[in-house]
């Protein structure tokens, strides 16, 4: 199978979901299945080899991609999600957006301690909420191998926040 230009995929919405933001929906890369799977081979050849026990996606877009990695890797996959959409008891942090603040949530009781987990989301911008996710998957007791995304925008300079932590994105902007 030919290699697919994934960055060619991705669509540019302006002024979404404030005036001003240029934003880069994943929707038209992930419609195309050649392109789906390469983003899902790539992640899983990287990860395999390196004793991953679970596999954390970030609300919402991060689980398009989180789920099917963790089925290729054969490991657990576990959510960070908005107040309220967790059942179980929590750890939660507030932190700030590029356009405002937000708020994450994981299950206490997410990770064996001692967990090797990678977390992937569709994009990374200013950091803001991988950082916060980082600090609740450590709370539950888990080590960030590795942090990943389909799209990073590095003139945002998201990975200042991510000082400490390797970072792998497959498009750059």
């Amino acid at each position: 199978m030919a290699n697919v230009d994934l960055a060619s995929l991705v669509r540019n919405v302006p002024d979404f979901p404030i005036p001003g933001i240029q934003f880069k929906d994943i929707t038209t890369l992930i419609s195309n299945g050649s392109a789906f799977q390469q983003v899902i081979t790539t992640l899983a050849d990287r990860y395999r080899p390196l004793g991953i026990d679970a596999v954390v996606g970030i609300e919402s877009r991060g689980f398009i991609f989180s789920a099917p990695l963790a089925l290729e890797l054969k490991v657990g996959l576990v959510p960070v999600r908005k107040p309220g959409k967790l059942p179980a008891d929590t750890y939660q942090i507030e932190y700030a957006l590029e356009y405002g603040t937000s708020k994450l949530e994981i299950h206490r009781d997410a990770f064996v301690p001692g967990a090797r987990v990678i977390v992937i989301d569709d994009l990374l911008a200013t950091g803001g909420t991988i950082s916060a996710a980082t600090q609740l998957i450590e709370q539950a007791g888990a080590r960030v191998v590795e942090l990943a995304f389909v799209i990073e925008l590095a003139f945002l300079n998201g990975r200042e926040k991510l000082e400490g932590y390797p970072v792998y994105s497959l498009i750059q902007y």
